[in-house]
């Protein structure tokens, strides 16, 4: 049971390093002028952050899942909002999208399969 929640754990950091990647993206990666990606990069980011850091200090599965549906936004955001002929911003919110539906999905599937640790 310590080694799973060492692992949430680990996985809830992950997810606070990608949010604050997000966050930053429109400034690193040159696409703050742009209004649609740029916030969307900042409320997203701000959301994956706060959910991160409330998991970090108690855990709750449903955490796990509204993490899911972010990154799973952040896939579809730019079409659905029509920035994906920006190639920087597009390619940052999929990237990123991908790499937290991936961590939120393990963060889930530890939590129905305890055993897998031992």
């Amino acid at each position: 049971m310590a080694m799973m929640m060492e692992g949430k754990r680990g996985q809830d950091w992950i997810n606070l390093v990608l949010a604050i990647c997000l966050f930053i993206s429109p400034w690193i990666i040159g696409f703050a002028a742009e209004t649609m990606p740029a916030w969307n990069a900042w409320i997203v980011g701000v959301a994956l952050g706060a959910l991160a850091l409330a998991t970090l200090s108690v855990f709750a599965e449903w955490e796990e899942w509204v993490n899911l549906v972010l990154g799973l936004w952040l896939i579809v955001s730019p079409w659905l909002l029509g920035f994906m002929a920006n190639a920087n911003a597009m390619a940052t919110h999929v990237i990123l999208g991908i790499l937290v539906v991936a961590v939120s999905a393990w963060a889930v599937w530890d939590v129905h399969h305890p055993h897998a640790h031992a």
